[in-house]
């Protein structure tokens, strides 16, 4: 993987990853277009880039972050968390090896789209409009929904907005939540691929931070692409608002049928 190469998955992880698009299949076909070496090093770069783009959430809601006398917002988090966790531990190697398969990624991306575009007729009753209001059941629920993200082209985004509104929240509330919920749930798969998961990196297996410590080339790899990632996933993040108090789903719905149906015909001739 080249620096440029990098640069331009760091730009795609901040883009789509609070999106209700698939971050994960969008960077799997740019990595496939570009033929960028599939190695343990992109692997583990493609999701430690998340660390940037969960910053960015901290940074433009600080405010709720930092609030530390609103005790139950963390205790919602760290509940509704804890199902991704513990099914992604079960799953990860199963997971890892429908990343190499573009094909029914691209099928995902195109049945999600659909989904979108009927959700706010299926959801048409709003009655929670405030964090304060979602309960700690109703948030252990949107964590179960966000499991769904774990067949790759799904969207963690869209997974949990769609289980908030299932749970009564807003149109803008479900996707404040999710980005809420997005920052434990990324954090800790950032730290375990960094800190603790095993890769066979040049026939060795290190651990993740031992690949970046490899060579000046993978420490500014790392660095360049969470400074991206951090950057464009803020401006993504007040983009996405706009768009979904104008005009809903439907616009990210009609993105997924389009590029998805793209890709099928690209990764299928």
């Amino acid at each position: 993987m080249t620096f440029i190469e990098s640069i331009i998955l760091a730009l795609i992880e901040g883009l789509t990853e609070f999106l209700p698009i698939s971050s994960t299949a969008h960077m799997i076909f740019a990595s496939s277009i570009m033929n960028i070496e599939s190695d343990e090093f992109v692997k583990m770069f493609q999701v430690s880039i998340q660390f940037g783009a969960i910053l960015s959430v901290v940074f433009l809601f600080w405010r709720k972050f930092l609030d530390f006398k609103s005790y139950q917002f963390y205790i919602k988090l760290a509940l509704a968390v804890i199902p991704a966790l513990i099914l992604g531990k079960l799953f990860d190697d199963k997971i890892e090896a429908v990343l190499e398969k573009p094909v029914p990624i691209a099928i995902v991306l195109i049945i999600g789209g659909f989904i979108l575009l009927f959700i706010d007729k299926i959801f048409k009753k709003a009655i929670v409009k405030e964090e304060e209001y979602i309960s700690i059941q109703k948030a252990v629920i949107i964590g179960f929904w966000q499991c769904l993200a774990m067949m790759p082209g799904t969207s963690r985004a869209a997974a949990s907005i769609i289980g908030g509104m299932q749970q009564g929240l807003t149109r803008k509330l479900a996707a404040e939540f999710s980005f809420f919920l997005a920052v434990p749930t990324m954090l800790a798969v950032t730290a375990y691929s960094v800190f603790l998961k095993d890769w066979k990196y040049q026939g060795i297996e290190q651990k993740g931070y031992e690949m970046i410590l490899a060579s000046k080339e993978n420490i500014t790899a790392f660095v360049v692409g969470n400074v991206i990632a951090f950057i464009v996933a803020a401006l993504a993040i007040k983009l996405f608002i706009g768009i979904l108090q104008k005009y809903g789903f439907k616009v990210w719905g009609w993105y997924r049928i389009i590029v998805g149906a793209i890709l099928l015909a690209y990764f299928s001739l």
